[in-house]
């Protein structure tokens, strides 16, 4: 499948999963009262919304590059990664004030084997919903995906953790484990929004990309028996779009068109393992001056 094909179907499959399984959340709250259920019913409206702002972002990270925008719009994506963070961030606030209201004054949980089951229904179409996320982002490693799914692996701990609370407040009376485990979702939450935040600041203010990744571009190039040396690798991400920068060293004799021909041999071999990647090779005479080698 066509890999725009595939981020825009699962965005549409996260948003149809997050509207569905809130709608039962809401059912299955108001039969319990749990405040497990009632925050992973919260996390479902958040993830409806964020979902939402990955399906514009995806849309519009999409677009080729045109005049006013000539490097693309891949800003888009870790642009819908900030926001993600931030409703992550608000959801797992929000469950911690609740919680916190209901180990002041605990409540039992009423008619735990709906919320159970509801919460067993949800666990499984998560985890289906991550497992065709994974898929996707192995293919075009969008940072966009990357978010959702991460988040959305969160929720499944949730899940976990709330059907845990059900049992233990139905099966022993201890009501306080309901907004105890609440609590502790909302940790689980929190470490999944900075995640989320670091990945998309990274981009933004186009860190560097890892370090095996650079000295493999390094390598590539230097594979070309003409290349001389090369210095000044600069590089960063925009989305699904990888840009690479960099000064290759060739002998100050060699004809133009055997350089440039060298340049595409390199531009080809890095795209060979950076398929979305825009290659700019600079060539340099052995004896230029290198004021910025690196």
């Amino acid at each position: 499948m066509d890999a725009e094909q595939s981020l825009r179907r699962v965005t549409r499959a996260a948003v149809g999963t997050a509207l569905t399984l809130a709608a039962l959340k809401a059912a299955a709250y108001f039969a319990t009262g749990s405040i497990g259920v009632a925050a992973s019913l919260v996390d479902s409206l958040l993830d409806t919304v964020a979902s939402g702002v990955n399906l514009w972002a995806v849309h519009v990270a999409l677009k080729p590059a045109d005049k006013d925008h000539r490097f693309g719009h891949g800003k888009a994506e870790p642009l819908a990664g900030l926001a993600q963070s931030a409703f992550v961030l608000g959801s797992a606030l929000f469950l911690v004030l609740q919680a916190i209201d209901d180990l002041i004054a605990p409540s039992p949980v009423e008619h735990g084997a709906v919320g159970l089951a509801v919460m067993v229904i949800s666990t499984v179409a998560t985890l289906g919903l991550v497992a065709y996320q994974r898929r996707v982002i192995k293919q075009t490693s969008s940072l966009a995906i990357t978010a959702d799914s991460l988040h959305y692996t969160g929720d499944i701990l949730t899940n976990a953790a709330v059907i845990a609370g059900i049992l233990i407040a139905t099966e022993t009376s201890f009501m306080r484990a309901d907004p105890i485990i609440g609590i502790g979702v909302a940790v689980v939450l929190m470490v999944s929004a900075w995640k989320i935040l670091r990945q998309s600041i990274d981009q933004l203010m186009d860190k560097e990309l890892a370090d095996d990744a650079r000295a493999r571009i390094l390598a590539l190039t230097r594979e070309d028996p003409m290349v001389l040396d090369v210095h000044d690798l600069k590089t960063r991400a925009s989305g699904r779009t990888t840009f690479v920068q960099l000064h290759a060293t060739f002998d100050r004799d060699l004809p133009l068109v055997a350089a440039h021909d060298a340049g595409e041999r390199i531009v080809a071999r890095i795209r060979g393992e950076f398929p979305d990647a825009e290659v700019t090779v600079h060539h340099d005479p052995s004896d230029a001056p290198r004021a910025l080698a690196r």
